[in-house]
């Protein structure tokens, strides 16, 4: 009995450290200027997603995602839902094809984050540019959103570290 309270409370630990840096991840991202290179500056909430649902499976990701995607949301000022619909996709989908077609490593979890970036980031453009109909867009385009995504994947491999050490002190040990 002690042993699967021990387990489940590691378990709700391990959530509530997820949570918490998300909402670190959350601050550093509207920091205005924080890691800014121009006008390009990283997300820190999608590799986050990414990451979580790579170590802990796709379905729990899905759901982090979706969470988390409703707080970049609010913080972002946008349409409630978006970002949250997106994610929870982008992390099923991303968990689904490292599981079983990729190597878990560093480089290509960079990889597959600097293209969810560019799908996250270029539907961002898509619905509050382009749409509106701003002029210079293209400029913008290249200027800030490839930028963005690509600074994203550079940052990714520093919170799948994050992830993994929060894992590694929180998952119970398989005994006999």
């Amino acid at each position: 009995m002690e042993s699967r309270r021990r387990r489940n409370l590691q378990t709700t630990v391990r959530w509530l450290l997820y949570v918490l840096l998300a909402l670190l991840c959350a601050a550093a991202q509207t920091t205005p200027g924080f890691l800014a290179i121009g006008e390009a500056k990283p997300v820190f909430l999608l590799p986050l997603c990414l990451a979580v649902a790579v170590r802990e499976g796709e379905y729990p990701g899905a759901c982090f995602g979706a969470g988390v995607g409703l707080l970049w949301d609010f913080t972002s000022g946008r349409v409630a839902g978006l970002l949250a619909l997106s994610l929870l996709v982008l992390c099923f989908a991303s968990a689904v094809l490292i599981r079983l077609y990729l190597r878990i490593s560093r480089l290509n979890f960079a990889l597959v984050v600097s293209l969810c970036a560019v799908l996250v980031l270029s539907e961002d453009f898509l619905f509050y540019d382009l749409m509106r109909g701003y002029s210079g867009l293209a400029a913008r385009y290249l200027t800030v959103t490839l930028p963005t995504a690509v600074f994203t994947g550079v940052v990714s491999p520093l919170i799948l570290l994050a992830v993994d050490a929060i894992r590694s002190r929180t998952t119970p040990e398989q005994g006999l």
